[in-house]
């Protein structure tokens, strides 16, 4: 039979799991999770230490916050963002804010609508 890709946007990554428990159920082909970014590097997280600023040697702010690998025109322009500032994260009505976890799911053409509100269910965007 035909199969149908899904592409659901979660806060977490245990979001994004409980959905596919529930998708295996399902006539599910095949799955990933992925974290994405819209800055080039490792990120924060993947770092072995954050540097303390006043001693350390880092390229510029969107290094430091964002973990970013940046060129110094990127850099400055990384700089300026919310994520790298802290100042806004586009307040409580805002629903793309934190939606960096993509579930990709490979499903039956037949159980797509099913699969669909198991994620809108787990709490999908």
């Amino acid at each position: 039979m035909a199969e149908r890709t899904l592409m659901a946007y979660f806060k977490t990554p245990w979001e994004a799991e409980r959905a596919v428990e529930r998708l295996r159920s399902l006539r599910l082909a095949e799955h990933a999770i992925d974290r994405f970014d819209g800055y080039p590097g490792e990120g924060v997280q993947h770092r072995d230490k954050i540097e303390y600023p006043l001693s350390a040697d880092f390229p510029g702010l969107g290094y430091l916050t964002l973990g970013g690998n940046f060129n110094p025109d990127s850099g400055v322009l990384a700089a300026a963002s919310v994520s790298a500032s802290g100042y806004s994260s586009g307040g409580s009505d805002n629903r793309m804010t934190g939606r960096d976890i993509l579930l990709t799911a490979i499903v039956d053409e037949g159980d797509y609508d099913q699969a669909l509100r198991i994620v809108q269910d787990a709490g999908a965007l």
